[in-house]
Protein backbone atom coordinates (compact mmCIF):
# COMPACT_ATOMS: atom_id res chain seq x y z
CA UNK A 1 0.00 0.00 0.00
CA UNK A 2 1.18 3.38 -0.58
CA UNK A 3 0.47 7.18 0.33
CA UNK A 4 0.48 9.90 -1.67
CA UNK A 5 1.44 13.58 0.17
CA UNK A 6 1.45 17.09 -1.24
CA UNK A 7 4.38 18.50 0.91
CA UNK A 8 6.52 17.53 4.08
CA UNK A 9 3.97 18.78 6.20
CA UNK A 10 1.32 16.35 5.45
CA UNK A 11 4.10 13.33 5.26
CA UNK A 12 5.38 15.03 8.95
CA UNK A 13 1.16 14.75 10.06
CA UNK A 14 1.25 11.11 8.87
CA UNK A 15 4.32 9.85 10.52
CA UNK A 16 3.34 11.51 13.73
CA UNK A 17 -0.23 9.69 13.11
CA UNK A 18 1.64 6.58 12.77
CA UNK A 19 3.82 7.26 15.88
CA UNK A 20 0.22 6.91 18.10
CA UNK A 21 -0.37 3.51 16.42
CA UNK A 22 3.16 2.02 17.47
CA UNK A 23 3.97 -0.51 20.28
CA UNK A 24 7.41 -1.80 21.04
CA UNK A 25 9.63 -3.93 20.61
CA UNK A 26 9.30 -2.74 16.57
CA UNK A 27 11.98 -2.17 14.15
CA UNK A 28 11.15 -0.14 10.80
CA UNK A 29 13.15 0.24 8.05
CA UNK A 30 13.34 3.83 6.27
CA UNK A 31 14.39 3.89 2.60
CA UNK A 32 14.76 5.89 -0.32
CA UNK A 33 17.86 7.87 -1.75
CA UNK A 34 19.36 10.80 -0.32
CA UNK A 35 17.03 13.93 0.65
CA UNK A 36 13.64 11.97 0.02
CA UNK A 37 12.48 12.66 3.53
CA UNK A 38 13.54 9.59 6.00
CA UNK A 39 14.81 11.45 8.80
CA UNK A 40 11.99 14.28 8.68
CA UNK A 41 9.67 11.38 8.97
CA UNK A 42 11.61 10.14 11.88
CA UNK A 43 11.43 13.55 13.36
CA UNK A 44 7.66 13.58 13.31
CA UNK A 45 7.66 10.11 14.93
CA UNK A 46 9.67 10.96 17.87
CA UNK A 47 8.33 13.81 18.37
CA UNK A 48 4.63 12.55 18.48
CA UNK A 49 6.08 9.91 21.13
CA UNK A 50 7.25 13.14 23.20
CA UNK A 51 10.66 13.25 22.53
CA UNK A 52 11.51 17.18 23.52
CA UNK A 53 15.54 17.38 22.74
CA UNK A 54 16.73 18.16 19.28
CA UNK A 55 15.95 15.47 16.94
CA UNK A 56 19.15 14.95 14.66
CA UNK A 57 20.44 13.14 12.27
CA UNK A 58 23.09 10.86 13.00
CA UNK A 59 24.94 10.41 9.96
CA UNK A 60 28.44 11.18 11.64
CA UNK A 61 27.51 9.45 14.71
CA UNK A 62 25.55 6.41 13.34
CA UNK A 63 22.98 5.75 16.28
CA UNK A 64 21.34 8.55 18.50
CA UNK A 65 19.15 6.96 21.63
CA UNK A 66 15.72 8.55 23.17
CA UNK A 67 13.64 7.95 25.94
CA UNK A 68 9.68 8.24 24.65
CA UNK A 69 6.99 7.68 26.19
CA UNK A 70 6.15 3.96 25.25
CA UNK A 71 10.06 2.92 26.01
CA UNK A 72 13.60 3.44 24.55
CA UNK A 73 14.02 4.27 20.62
CA UNK A 74 17.01 4.02 18.24
CA UNK A 75 17.55 6.28 15.41
CA UNK A 76 19.97 5.03 13.08
CA UNK A 77 21.53 6.70 9.96
CA UNK A 78 23.80 4.09 8.00
CA UNK A 79 24.58 6.14 5.18
CA UNK A 80 28.08 6.53 5.72
CA UNK A 81 28.57 2.75 7.01
CA UNK A 82 31.51 1.39 5.33
CA UNK A 83 30.86 -2.06 5.92
CA UNK A 84 28.27 -3.41 8.40
CA UNK A 85 30.91 -5.03 10.68
CA UNK A 86 31.48 -1.56 11.90
CA UNK A 87 28.20 -1.96 13.86
CA UNK A 88 29.71 -3.78 16.39
CA UNK A 89 31.93 -0.66 17.39
CA UNK A 90 28.85 1.12 18.39
CA UNK A 91 27.84 -1.64 20.58
CA UNK A 92 25.10 -2.83 18.25
CA UNK A 93 24.77 -5.92 20.28
CA UNK A 94 23.80 -4.35 23.70
CA UNK A 95 21.13 -3.56 22.10
CA UNK A 96 19.41 -6.55 20.07
CA UNK A 97 17.88 -7.70 23.38
CA UNK A 98 16.21 -5.01 24.28
CA UNK A 99 12.34 -4.21 24.29
CA UNK A 100 13.24 -0.79 21.66
CA UNK A 101 12.04 1.08 18.90
CA UNK A 102 14.50 1.01 16.18
CA UNK A 103 14.27 3.60 13.25
CA UNK A 104 16.83 2.62 10.54
CA UNK A 105 17.62 4.70 7.60
CA UNK A 106 19.98 2.70 4.72
CA UNK A 107 19.32 -0.59 6.38
CA UNK A 108 20.38 -2.53 3.68
CA UNK A 109 24.33 -1.01 4.66
CA UNK A 110 23.65 -2.77 8.07
CA UNK A 111 22.68 -5.94 6.94
CA UNK A 112 23.29 -9.03 8.68
CA UNK A 113 24.22 -7.22 11.96
CA UNK A 114 20.38 -5.47 12.25
CA UNK A 115 17.66 -6.70 13.72
CA UNK A 116 14.75 -7.81 10.81
CA UNK A 117 12.34 -5.39 9.92
CA UNK A 118 8.85 -5.32 11.08
CA UNK A 119 7.69 -2.70 8.69
CA UNK A 120 9.59 -1.16 5.76
CA UNK A 121 8.56 2.08 4.50
CA UNK A 122 10.36 3.40 1.05
CA UNK A 123 10.10 7.25 0.29
CA UNK A 124 10.35 8.87 -3.26
CA UNK A 125 9.57 12.33 -4.94
CA UNK A 126 7.49 12.02 -7.52
CA UNK A 127 7.79 13.45 -10.74
CA UNK A 128 4.86 16.11 -9.82
CA UNK A 129 6.85 16.89 -6.70
CA UNK A 130 4.75 15.39 -4.16
CA UNK A 131 6.21 12.14 -1.65
CA UNK A 132 4.78 9.16 -2.16
CA UNK A 133 5.99 6.74 0.77
CA UNK A 134 5.33 2.55 0.49
CA UNK A 135 4.07 0.40 3.08
CA UNK A 136 5.57 -3.29 3.36
CA UNK A 137 4.52 -4.80 6.94
CA UNK A 138 6.44 -8.33 7.91
CA UNK A 139 4.40 -8.76 10.55
CA UNK A 140 0.78 -9.54 10.43
CA UNK A 141 0.83 -7.05 13.85
CA UNK A 142 2.05 -4.32 11.73
CA UNK A 143 -1.43 -3.86 9.18
CA UNK A 144 -3.01 -2.81 12.60
CA UNK A 145 -1.24 0.56 12.41
CA UNK A 146 -2.08 1.35 9.04
CA UNK A 147 -6.08 1.21 9.62
CA UNK A 148 -7.21 4.45 10.44
CA UNK A 149 -4.06 6.63 9.23
CA UNK A 150 -4.67 9.73 7.27
CA UNK A 151 -5.19 8.97 3.64
CA UNK A 152 -3.39 10.85 0.90
CA UNK A 153 -3.10 14.40 0.10
CA UNK A 154 -1.58 14.63 -3.03
CA UNK A 155 -4.18 13.38 -5.36
CA UNK A 156 -7.41 11.61 -6.22
CA UNK A 157 -6.25 8.35 -4.96
CA UNK A 158 -7.76 6.88 -1.47
CA UNK A 159 -4.21 7.33 -0.22
CA UNK A 160 -3.88 3.19 0.35
CA UNK A 161 -3.76 0.99 -2.28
Amino acid sequence: MHWDFADTKACQDWGQQLALRLDIPAVIYLEGDLGVGKTTLTQAVLRALGVTQSVKSPTYTLMEQYQTRIGPALHLDLYRLLEPEELEFIGIRDYLGESTLWLVEWPERGAGFLPSADLSLSLSILDSGSHRLEWQGHQPRVQDWARSLPPSSGGSNSGVS
